[in-house]
């Protein structure tokens, strides 16, 4: 699918925002939506839920409603299919045994490794020949929690992320142009 240059679906979405081709493509394909009609919300954190129901639409998954094992997934909710899908997946984990906490805002270490434990419930090749290299490009690459280094890594080897502002800032919450521009790297360029 080719963009044209200009013709944008959201008044907040421009052709000269770096984020601009990855939300059009994925917008035209009808995987990621705005927050209205109108409107993307690019700067906008994006929750956990919803970055779970985007990976799951990029895979194929149609919406269902289920239970799940999280007390706090409403089984009427428009991502509890796709939180079910990536839970029986490995893809995420809860804060906890039962709660999943959908309408908390996803962080940046937390959208790396379920991308990542998407990629390895895939069978792909997550390997990086020298991951505590790869991290130490980064000044804060301490901040990186334990079992989001792999993950970050691997993104980067990747090219699947280039940090933010010369940082990885993995406990700062992604915004939705941040999401959409890894996932459009992964989906659509890798």
């Amino acid at each position: 699918l080719t963009v044209l240059a200009g013709e944008s679906r959201f008044e907040d979405v421009t052709a000269d925002q770096w984020f601009y081709e990855a939300v059009e493509t994925m917008a035209a394909d009808g995987h990621i939506k705005g927050i209205s009609q109108t409107h993307f919300g690019p700067a906008l954190d994006m929750n956990r839920a919803s970055f779970v129901t985007l990976l799951g639409r990029l895979e194929g998954i149609a919406e269902t409603q289920v239970q799940t094992r999280f007390t706090d997934v409403v089984v009427d909710s428009f991502y509890s299919g796709y939180v079910a899908w990536a839970d029986e997946n490995g893809i995420v984990s809860g804060i906890s045994e039962t709660l999943f906490a959908p309408a908390r805002s996803v962080t940046r270490e937390q959208m790396v490794t379920f991308l990542y434990r998407y990629v390895v419930s895939k069978g792909i090749d997550v390997t990086v020949a020298d991951p505590q290299t790869v991290l130490e490009q980064f000044p804060d690459a301490a901040a990186v929690s334990d079992w989001a280094a792999d993950a970050f890594a691997w993104a980067i080897d990747r090219g699947i992320i280039n940090g933010m502002d010369g940082t990885l800032a993995p406990q700062k919450t992604a915004n939705r142009a941040q999401v959409a521009v890894m996932l459009y790297r992964f989906f659509y360029e890798q």
